[in-house]
């Protein structure tokens, strides 16, 4: 039992370490580079972690319990997927439509000296945040603040995320803890302690954020543009590596789950 509930620790560290993994941290930044609340990065951070629990839960307890196999080719392309999506952020993020999108669904998310710079006084004055109630909690107010299309956004990214490692984990739980049940709860715990390090994560790639939003404005920019390049960069290293070296796109696909 001791030796059980060490693995089952083991596996939240884990989980928060698996939050610092590179793709996570550069789909993650293309999100935070639009917030101006620090609190609210970290309830993006935790949104995501939660999408990306939900996926390795999901498939991790399919494989665990009914002994799915996962055929190479199905494996390679939820992993590509994730180069996909990190393009996908990255283009969004290089174009403008992310902050079009954050200035049409919750304008008064938007970094003071970015919304400035483009809305109108009526548009600045609609966009003042309303009073909170003393009765709401820290978790409501930050939710109802971000809105629908914050919040789901890094649900949906994270969701995909999840996909990518999400074999790889549960087939090592199976070689190391043979009752299922017990190995379901490692992977809720791998789950918990992926939503703690990457709120975590958030909260601290925020404050440099916050802090050029507000005293530095070019800078600011620099860094929007910088995780947009480093998201497509970064996402067609990963699908060239899935298409071409795993052989998804060739007649002979090869696939180890990691």
């Amino acid at each position: 039992m001791i030796s059980f509930i060490g693995i089952l620790v083991l596996g939240f560290f884990l989980g928060m370490r698996h939050a610092t993994d590179p793709d996570h941290v550069i789909a993650v930044m293309t999100i935070v580079t639009k917030q101006r609340g620090i609190a609210k990065a970290g309830v993006i951070g935790a949104l995501w972690g939660m999408g990306h629990t939900l996926t390795i839960f999901l498939v991790g307890a399919s494989i665990i319990l009914f002994k799915v196999a996962i055929p190479p080719r199905l494996g390679l392309s939820m992993e590509f997927a994730v180069g996909l999506m990190l393009i996908l952020l990255g283009v969004l993020n290089l174009t403008g439509v992310l902050r079009w999108l954050q200035q049409r669904f919750t304008p008064s998310l938007l970094i003071p000296a970015i919304a400035s710079e483009s809305a109108t006084p009526e548009e600045s004055r609609s966009a003042e945040p309303a009073a909170p109630s003393k009765s709401d909690t820290w978790l409501e107010r930050n939710l109802r603040e971000l809105g629908l299309y914050n919040a789901l956004r890094p649900l949906v990214i994270g969701t995909v995320h999840g996909l990518a490692g999400s074999a790889a984990v549960a087939i090592l739980v199976m070689t190391t803890i043979a009752d299922p049940w017990w190995a379901i709860a490692y992977l809720l715990l791998f789950g918990l302690g992926t939503v703690a390090g990457m709120a975590a994560m958030t909260t601290a790639m925020a404050f440099p954020v916050v802090y050029t939003g507000r005293k530095m404005f070019r800078w600011n920019q620099a860094m929007t543009v910088g995780s947009g390049v480093l998201s497509v960069a970064f996402g067609m290293f990963i699908s060239f590596q899935i298409g071409i070296g795993g052989g998804l796109f060739t007649g002979s696909p090869h696939w180890t789950p990691r």
